[in-house]
């Protein structure tokens, strides 16, 4: 039976074929551009994993497909003033084009395509616009980015690169060649949004804490003029890019042609590698703050156990257990097909995180890991579950999903998108089976007592 995603990637088909006919045609497979992923605010290229494993299953290059943290993923709030653990506008362009000639120099491409989700097409824009990119680049294909900003309220923090009213975004958008577009001539642009379900393009302030209030951004505030705009109905805000329907449509349009599959197709050897990255301003100090960064965590651990995926229960002794590299990086590790597995997170002025995950069909130097920080409102609890959807939301009343055996998982809304995780507070330490299911995919792992310092996350992957 098809499910929610794949027909909406179907419907694509028609539409995004036709605006795709006119299209240069794309190379063979071994000449295809590298592709260079941009995450968003606050996240890593880990988000990336998915979409990676659906290019290499239709035959992209692997050693064409890259993906980079930014060290500093999260934005000012003001984008013209300094501030801690932040970056500007102008740094994410400057990393990107840094990351963009490393590329080119090491494929020998003359131009790379640029795929971004939500702030990664702020910068994806400014590096084409302002930062010599228009001369590098094919295509973009921006999913959820707020082009139009999130609010454009007068006076309301109008300096950062999320408000319409912002320098940064005034200038990006100001109409540009003989039409007057809002995208950079030069390149072919591809933007994706939701119909009415992404949390940062709302009529109204709830997702911003201002609820009732009007932002004066509509749901069409992703979409560019002298783009190809789609809407997938239904998405949300990560969904813009990390679905299968945004893959389908991403595909068409750089191919001018169908995938021939959209799931992540199975390998016969399978190994795992990442990065371990931690939180504030200095990852070893836990007074710095607990922010998220795409700094390495000196001196952790990995420790990576095959476990019962029904239960979470171990199945012997450690597979692989090693000190992480001075870069964070850890791996790689020879994963078994169809087998869950816990990856144990240790590390200073953290608790020992231990994220269970579903089986891994494909190889990913993208299983980035960062250990979780337990929170004084956590300290009660005898255990600590974490349920987590690092490439979509939670939507209450679009998903089919169970924690624990509970319908409603704690602190997810009753309507919208815009929750990525739900907290279990256990109040007995006796450790036992926890499971989570969403929309068919299912993890299970076991509770570990808070007071040794432990904490239990069932991590999704899809």
């Amino acid at each position: 039976m098809p499910t929610r995603r794949t027909l909406l990637a179907s419907a694509l088909s028609t539409t995004l074929l036709a605006a795709c006919a006119s299209a240069p045609s794309m190379p063979s497979m071994q000449q295809r551009p590298p592709i260079v992923f941009v995450h968003g605010n606050g996240d890593s290229a880990a988000l990336w994993q998915t979409t990676v494993w659906r290019f290499e299953s239709n035959g992209w290059p692997r050693d064409r497909l890259f993906a980079f943290d930014q060290p500093v993923p999260l934005a000012r709030e003001n984008d013209a003033v300094a501030q801690p653990g932040r970056s500007s506008t102008a740094d994410s362009m400057a990393f990107l084009k840094a990351e963009v000639e490393r590329v080119r120099q090491t494929t020998g491409a003359d131009k790379v395509i640029l795929i971004g989700n939500s702030r990664g097409g702020n910068t994806i824009r400014n590096y084409i616009q302002n930062g010599g990119g228009d001369q590098v680049v094919s295509h973009a294909v921006l999913g959820g980015n707020p082009a139009h900003g999130i609010w454009a309220i007068p006076g309301y923090n109008e300096g950062s690169e999320f408000s319409a009213l912002s320098p940064f975004l005034r200038q990006l958008n100001a109409p540009k060649g003989p039409n007057g577009d809002e995208a950079t001539p030069g390149v072919q642009w591809l933007t994706l949004r939701s119909d009415r379900n992404d949390k940062y393009a709302q009529p109204d302030g709830t997702w911003i804490g201002m609820p009732g209030k009007p932002t004066n951004v509509g749901y069409d505030g992703p979409a560019l003029k002298g783009a190809t705009n789609l809407v997938l109905a239904g998405a949300d805000h990560r969904e813009t890019s990390f679905s299968p329907a945004a893959f389908d449509a991403t595909w068409r349009f750089l191919t001018g042609s169908a995938p021939r599959t959209l799931q992540a197709e199975p390998e016969a050897v399978i190994a795992l590698s990442g990065r371990v990255t931690g939180l504030g301003l200095d990852p070893l100090k836990p007074a710095s703050g607990n922010f998220a960064n795409n700094l390495p965590i000196a001196g952790a651990r990995v420790t990576v156990f095959a476990v019962d995926g029904d239960t979470g229960a171990r199945r012997g002794n450690a597979a692989w257990d090693s000190a992480v590299g001075s870069d964070g990086s850890w791996g790689p590790f020879v994963a078994e097909a169809r087998t869950a597995y816990e990856l144990v997170v240790s590390a200073p002025g953290y608790a020992t995180t231990h994220v269970y995950r579903s089986p891994f069909p494909r190889s990913s130097t993208l299983i980035n890991l960062r250990p979780e920080r337990i929170a004084p409102a956590d300290q009660d609890a005898k255990s600590l579950v974490i349920f987590t959807r690092p490439r979509g939301y939670f939507d209450a009343q679009r998903d089919k999903m169970r924690f624990d055996g509970l319908s409603t998982l704690p602190g997810v809304p009753a309507r919208g998108a815009g929750v990525a995780s739900s907290k279990l507070k256990l109040t007995n330490e006796a450790q036992r089976s926890v499971t989570a299911e969403f929309n068919g995919e299912r993890t299970a792992g076991l509770s570990w007592p808070l007071a040794q310092g432990h904490v239990s996350v069932l991590e999704l992957t899809f």
